[in-house]
């Protein structure tokens, strides 16, 4: 579309919701962080201001109806919000704007920049709960996407449209291959989510990222813990609505949301406020339904369209990757899964993607025959090292008896080297292929 026509469009669609009756209505009740409301007949997902006592606008956002009230959720939990004050519909809150000033630049959930770069120059608009597609119009995921990462290049092939999970526990180093994979991806533009983590590591990250050429292709959306669970969720879905609006645009798009369990607490703490009903771990059935409606939004576009290949870090409390309910349902929905092995980083082996227990579901259909053996013969020897690992420090393996653990056992030195990566050592898709098939080609 011509930018000057989209423009105008733009434009006058801000101008209609200018000229519409302002709606407002009056407080009933509030409990620090749900209002209960009358006079404001509007639709979930509309932004309203609550007048309070301190003089200053809080900012709500309707949840829902009950009992012939609206229901809103606060941004600023503990307002001083009196009986009776007032609320008013703010215009557009259902849409984000959008548009190529927002590369290299970090804005928080309401769109407002949070580095010191000035005022942002969005010219467009997109929907915050993006635009419905046909399943059977959307393209095939059948090229690879070169993400910087040896191991995951070589043998968990990425596709450009994926979407995979990286699965594990705190302090396994799941920041730190995102943070690669910005930097060496090949994608034409990076979107990241930094949803719900500490501070202190939001700073830490944009300063390591935001620095260089890299730099003008990535778009940070970034809502610490400390922000209500409102701005939580309204920051990975205006994330992802960045990344449709350049997808849209013919990129590919690497869209990258750090945590996907985290969007899941916030949505866990307005379910709960709102009276649902816990189930496992105290997840209401809303959390349940959040996650497929967040993750079928990336993916593949429409034909002339680009791909968003989405990555989501999950935790996994305890190192549980297996009866946790976000992890549960990430593992069904997506296309695939990063386990990261905290045996691996006692071991200093890093980046720690425990091969045997992670899946690429597309692989199949990106690679060719060669690389697809390579992958999974060293798959099964990487397997047979680590099972045999406790017996053969006893001392309770003869070489001779099994071949397979003896071909692990002579390339293990290259295997770990293979496996191994520092944070300034790009590794490229075509550079990991040739590496694997040679690595492969001495196990013979």
């Amino acid at each position: 579309m011509n930018p000057l026509l989209s423009h105008l469009e733009s434009t006058l669609g801000r101008a209609v919701l200018v000229a519409r009756p302002a709606i407002s209505g009056r407080v009933l009740r509030y409990d620090g962080l749900v209002v209960e409301a009358t006079g404001i007949p509007v639709s979930p997902g509309t932004l309203c201001r609550v007048e309070t006592e301190a003089g200053s606008d809080a900012e709500a956002e309707v949840v829902g109806f009950a009992h012939g009230r609206t229901l809103l959720f606060l941004d600023q939990p503990k307002a001083t919000i009196i009986p009776g004050a007032r609320l008013s519909v703010v215009p557009g809150g259902q849409d984000v704007e959008v548009g190529p000033a927002l590369l290299g630049r970090v804005i928080d959930a309401k769109g407002n920049p949070l580095d010191d770069a000035g005022p942002l120059d969005c010219w467009d608009s997109w929907p915050l709960n993006g635009v419905e597609m046909n399943p059977l119009a959307r393209t095939a995921v059948d090229r690879p996407l070169d993400v910087g990462i040896r191991i995951v290049n070589a043998v968990l092939s990425v596709g450009q449209g994926q979407r995979i999970g990286i699965v594990a526990g705190s302090g396994v180093g799941k920041s730190v291959l995102m943070e690669m994979m910005a930097r060496f991806t090949s994608a034409e533009v990076v979107v990241i989510g930094l949803i719900g983590e500490r501070a202190r590591e939001v700073g830490h990250f944009v300063r390591h990222l935001m620095t260089g050429e890299a730099a003008r292709r990535i778009c940070v959306i970034a809502v610490p813990a400390d922000r209500s669970p409102l701005l939580r969720l309204r920051g990975a879905r205006r994330a992802t609505a960045v990344a449709e609006y350049f997808r849209a645009q013919g990129k590919q798009v690497l869209l990258m949301l750090d945590s996907l369990t985290r969007v899941a607490h916030a949505q866990r703490e307005i379910g709960l406020a709102l009276g649902e009903p816990p189930t496992a771990k105290g997840y209401p059935p809303s959390v349940v339904s959040l996650i497929p409606s967040l993750i079928e939004r990336t993916g593949p576009g429409l034909p002339g369209q680009g791909a968003i290949t989405a990555i989501y870090t999950v935790l996994a409390d305890g190192d549980d990757t297996t009866n946790d309910p976000v992890v549960d349902t990430a593992r069904a929905i997506l296309d695939g899964h990063l386990v990261l092995s905290r045996r691996q980083t006692q071991m200093g082996l890093y980046p720690a993607v425990d091969v045997p227990q992670s899946v690429s579901r597309v692989m199949n259909d990106i690679v060719d025959p060669d690389h697809r053996r390579a992958a999974n013969r060293l798959r099964q020897l990487i397997a047979t090292w680590f099972e045999n690992r406790d017996l053969m420090l006893m001392g309770g393996y003869a070489p001779g008896q099994d071949a397979d653990l003896d071909t692990a056992l002579r390339l293990w030195p290259r295997i770990r080297a293979f496996i191994a990566q520092g944070m300034e050592e790009p590794a490229g898709f075509a550079d990991s292929r040739s590496a694997l098939l040679d690595l492969i080609g001495d196990a013979a």
